[in-house]
């Protein structure tokens, strides 16, 4: 069922057993699988995450490499509204563990918002990151080109980057490790650090025996057309040509609604088992909020990992389904 807040008020009775926070690839594998299990799932997503910019599905197998994310997102929301799971646009703001249950609390709404309060057995934490852009005056001049052939994950779009002249855009020293790991792709990187920090000399003199030149002043533009960046001005006039480009300057975690209830990290990623287990014995978490690999088809096996160890946890605690006319009989 398909919630708004037309209709919300008819679940906030309800103990689901699970809410998924986090509508993309992850979560609705898991959204899936619960209901199949006869289960009861509630999916809220915030709207727009990693997976909804994605322009090509260039590794995922089975489906057109040039379907876009969000294609792959509307089909998976069909088909778990089709098995019966409960979906809402909404942003999670704090879950709290109240022993039994959990309580979801969600901003509802834009404009006039209202602030429902849900509650589950579980949650799966599946709500993703966002990847940091460059920070211009002219954003939209960034948005032309993000997604498309200036990249933001190398395993997914190493190969369109093959010995083509690549931009690595970067905001930290650390980052610029990133080239030495791009060039099984292309030897031709040049380093922009957009002026964000100093490089020491050390890295310089490494850039240097590898023949990658380094840019230090901020950017002022993107150039190209079409979708297709072709090379980027700085702020000091200079133009550079490229041909495909790569930013590599962290992401934002969407985990902040966990922040109340102490979890095992490492860093940002969240801890998990074999099965997607927090340290929290009812809290799971998928894809790129736990530690491992930032792919969908790994978000995808993460839902139903989850999914089937949650199954797996009411069933054992439940009584059996007997055949009660043929216990009479005997």
């Amino acid at each position: 069922m398909k919630l708004s807040k037309k209709n919300l008020e008819a679940k906030l009775d309800q103990v689901y057993d699970v809410i998924i926070v986090g509508g993309g690839a992850g979560g609705l594998s898991a959204a899936i699988y619960l209901q199949r299990y006869r289960l009861s799932c509630l999916v809220i997503e915030k709207g727009r995450g990693r997976s909804f910019w994605m322009q090509d599905l260039r590794n995922y197998l089975g489906v057109d490499s040039h379907l876009p994310g969000r294609d792959l997102l509307k089909q998976g929301q069909t088909h778990a509204l089709e098995v019966g799971a409960d979906y809402l646009m909404g942003f999670v703001e704090e879950v709290k563990d109240e022993g039994e249950t959990f309580k979801v609390r969600v901003k509802v709404g834009k404009q006039e918002s209202v602030y429902p309060e849900f509650r589950s057995k579980y949650v799966i934490a599946a709500s993703g990151i966002i990847d940091n852009l460059p920070k211009l005056e002219n954003m939209q001049n960034v948005f032309d080109y993000a997604g498309h052939n200036l990249h933001v994950c190398m395993i997914c779009d190493g190969l369109d980057m093959e010995d083509k002249k690549a931009g690595l855009f970067v905001n930290k020293e650390g980052a610029i490790g990133t080239a030495f790991v791009m060039n099984w792709f292309t030897p031709y990187i040049s380093v922009f650090t957009q002026g964000l920090f100093e490089v020491s000399d050390a890295m310089k003199a490494k850039l240097a025996d590898h023949g990658y030149p380094l840019y230090e002043q901020p950017l002022k533009e993107f150039l190209g057309h079409n979708h297709e960046m072709s090379g980027v001005v700085l702020a000091d006039g200079t133009q550079v040509e490229l041909e495909t480009g790569l930013i590599a300057m962290g992401s934002h975690y969407f985990s902040e609604y966990l922040n109340g209830i102490e979890l095992e990290r490492d860093g940002q990623d969240l801890i998990t088992d074999n099965m997607c287990r927090t340290s929290h014995p009812r809290i799971f978490a998928l894809g790129d909020l736990k530690k491992g690999l930032n792919q969908v088809s790994i978000a995808v096996a993460d839902g139903t990992l989850a999914a089937t160890q949650i199954w797996r946890d009411i069933r054992r605690a439940s009584e059996p389904r007997l055949w009660v006319e043929n216990l009479k009989k005997g």
